[in-house]
């Protein structure tokens, strides 16, 4: 029996160059991902310069580039070639591996994230849920950075990043667990599709005012942003969790912040604003309506141009709350957390489960 081999090299050259093209369409829309987030990083950056400038009515960045708009790229260039220090009797591996944890649970969050019409990386039954499971991984990552700095403040950093996550995890899960009641579904996409109908009316804004609150105070705990920033206090724990870092590392927790800063905003969009569709009502303009659904490229631009809008329309409330609110106590943070948000978020699920039953 003779073998045709030059029919089998081609058969494998054939599978080999399929395998390598499904290699390549998975990795061009995570890289398009990736550069969509560092560029919408580096926009919050300068805009919270911007407003805090605007706000303390001084002059903000203006050197590097037009209106400062490269400054923090400047900012990342410089901490990329500063020296990497390592505590010396503390654990290295916890040291290196913390920040790392940190970064990626938060990148992974935008993986459920819809931009527009059909245009999520994985439109998943439990998408919201999935990215609870996966931010909650970020404070184990702020855990170990403490306690492998081996200082007394690092580690009481790590140690108020936890039990504040715990303490404000639940009322935010509750409160997405009150959306996915009204929406019938935990699906991020099917979420927005179900507030389209009646416009800027259809928002879970009007029919969730309690949860948005909840969800709003929460969702600024959880990005540790005053007055909620305890973990790094600076009168209190020098710099906290990050104080023995310095160079790349620095700059993954500090890129870590406002990854988390913008992840909530969407959240918030998708969640209550409604995401990629129009505020105008279908009763008033049924034909702008239909541009919701619009595919190919006209429509998904719209889609991601309108979330973008309302993401970084509300980007200004977590700025504006930085320079307005005075730092908590962590006793007051997490009374605050424990027996204020977690019984009204209680309260409110209850609420929404009657309404939802006595409508069947």
């Amino acid at each position: 029996m003779i073998i045709d081999t030059t029919e089998l090299n081609s058969f494998s050259k054939l599978e080999y160059l399929k395998e390598a093209y499904g290699i390549i369409g998975m990795l061009i829309p995570i890289l398009i991902l990736v550069f969509g987030i560092t560029i919408g990083v580096l926009v919050i950056v300068w805009l919270e310069r911007e407003i805090s400038a605007g706000i303390q009515q001084r002059i903000g960045p203006e050197y590097a580039g037009p209106l400062g708009i490269l400054q923090a790229l400047a900012d990342g260039t410089k901490l990329l070639f500063k020296e990497n220090l390592l505590p010396s009797r503390g654990d290295t591996r916890l040291f290196s591996i913390g920040p790392s944890i940190a970064v990626i649970s938060i990148l992974l969050s935008y993986s459920v994230i819809p931009f527009s019409y059909r245009l999520i990386l994985a439109d998943l039954n439990i998408g919201v849920f999935l990215w609870i499971a996966i931010s909650s991984i970020a404070p184990i990552g702020l855990l170990m950075s403490g306690y492998g700095s081996n200082n007394k403040y690092s580690f009481l950093g790590g140690l108020r990043a936890a039990a504040q996550s715990i303490s404000y995890e639940i009322p935010l899960t509750l409160c997405v667990l009150s959306i996915s009641l009204l929406s019938n579904s935990s699906s991020t996409v099917d979420i927005v599709e179900a507030q389209s109908k009646y416009g800027f009316w259809g928002w879970n804004l009007w029919r969730q005012p309690i949860g948005f609150f909840i969800f709003l105070i929460s969702s600024l705990a959880e990005c540790e942003r005053l007055p909620f920033d305890l973990p790094e206090a600076e009168e209190e724990l020098v710099a906290g969790y990050q104080t023995e870092y310095s160079g790349i590392k620095f700059g993954l927790f500090y890129v870590a912040s406002y990854l988390n800063l913008l992840v909530s905003s969407f959240f918030v969009t998708i969640l209550y604003l409604g995401g990629w569709n129009f505020s105008i009502p279908y009763i008033i303009a049924p034909t702008l309506f239909e541009i919701n659904k619009i595919g190919g490229v006209f429509g998904m631009t719209i889609g991601i141009f309108i979330t973008l809008m309302k993401t970084y329309l509300f980007l200004f409330i977590p700025i504006a709350t930085r320079w307005t609110l005075p730092r908590l106590r962590m006793d007051q943070l997490l009374n605050f957390g424990w027996k204020f948000l977690l019984p009204i978020s209680l309260g409110n699920l209850l609420l929404t489960t009657s309404f939802q039953l006595l409508s069947l």
